[in-house]
């Protein structure tokens, strides 16, 4: 991105020297203050959350910015937080910390005008920020998203990736505007997917590769040299939030694309699950795709060999750890349970 008032002075050249002068002083200036406020640290506003909110906070850090304040979420005693508390961490670097859920009211908007910062960054916020807000820093507003935009925009990048048996994704840094994970692409970092992988595995990469691009960009981000390219939304795709009951599995579907929904889905997440002839709940915490010629009834229970396999519409799946009533059950305790036809058919 070209400074706008190096942009000023491109424009001015063909009104005559005496504009062109006049401009190149006027960009010296803007040249300077920025040079200071480079070593006195730009001074920025944060959202953050999550592992991925701290992993940004750290690269701000290491790259000198000056982090005069952190907008976070409180911690959900409902949900399960298996990830690192932004609010704690920013309190330990005796940070200002503020955690409302209203960040969009004047109050607040105030607020993050009185801070006058040069950046605002949004690392994993779980809030839309209106343009009010965006429009207040002088350097920009960026948000890091993790996915390699434009594909995967919206919510739960990295659980929707693996559910779509995808091979690879990444992180991108881009401008925030009114439209979520929609403005101009700053950079990219590429992670490849493994078929072992989970939703939990893949985003402790994903955080691996936002520090890599992070190092990357900062310093340069720094000197008003941004990189902006656009976005063509229309050969992207949009994915909404994901809620426990979408972890149902349709024993219908292949086998591979089962695995998929599992290993999407598994912990630290709500987990994919069916139900047993009573109607009990069974989650399945891990199991693996099989060859089968079985060509029964998709849900079919099959025990060979102390092994339990689920019959699908092509192949079967391979239960290794299970919950039912509770109870987790792995390995050939699987089969124990299940014997003397107990259970049939999965549904």
């Amino acid at each position: 991105m070209i400074p706008s008032c190096i942009q000023r002075i491109t424009r001015r050249q063909e009104g005559g020297d005496e504009a062109y002068f006049t401009y190149v002083e006027e960009a010296d200036d803007e040249a300077n203050k920025v040079s200071q406020r480079m070593r006195l640290g730009m001074k920025t506003v944060v959202f953050a959350y999550h592992n991925m909110g701290i992993a940004g906070l750290e690269a701000l850090m290491r790259h000198g910015y000056d982090i005069t304040a952190v907008f976070t979420h409180e911690d959900d005693p409902d949900e399960n937080c298996w990830f690192g508390s932004v609010k704690n961490w920013a309190a330990q670097k005796n940070i200002n910390t503020f955690t409302t859920e209203d960040i969009n009211s004047h109050e607040w908007m105030e607020k993050i005008n009185g801070l006058k910062p040069d950046f605002i960054f949004s690392f994993y916020y779980r809030k839309i920020i209106n343009s009010k807000i965006l429009t207040i820093p002088k350097m920009g507003a960026f948000n890091l998203h993790g996915s390699l935009l434009p594909v995967y925009r919206g919510r739960c990048p990295a659980n929707w990736v693996i559910i779509n048996g995808e091979k690879v994704t990444g992180v991108t840094l881009h401008y925030m505007i009114d439209k979520p994970d929609a403005g101009d692409i700053v950079g990219q970092k590429e992670v490849a997917i493994a078929s072992t992988d989970t939703a939990k595995t893949l985003y402790d990469k994903l955080c691996g590769a936002a520090n890599l691009l992070l190092d990357e960009l900062l310093p340069q981000m720094k000197t008003g040299r941004i990189p902006n390219r656009k976005q063509d939304l229309a050969a992207g795709s949009y994915y909404g939030g994901r809620k426990p009951e979408d972890g149902r599995i349709d024993w219908n579907k292949s086998a591979e694309e089962i695995y998929n929904l599992i290993r999407g889905v598994t912990e630290p997440y709500p987990g994919a699950f069916a139900f047993l002839d009573n109607d009990d709940k069974i989650i399945i915490w891990w199991a693996e795709p099989v060859v089968s010629e079985d060509a029964g009834i998709s849900g079919k229970m099959i025990i060979v060999n102390k092994e339990v396999l689920v019959q699908t519409a092509k192949n079967a799946i391979k239960l290794f750890d299970i919950e039912v009533d509770g109870k987790r059950i792995k390995g050939e305790l699987i089969s124990s349970y299940f014997k003397n036809g107990k259970v049939t058919v999965l549904k």
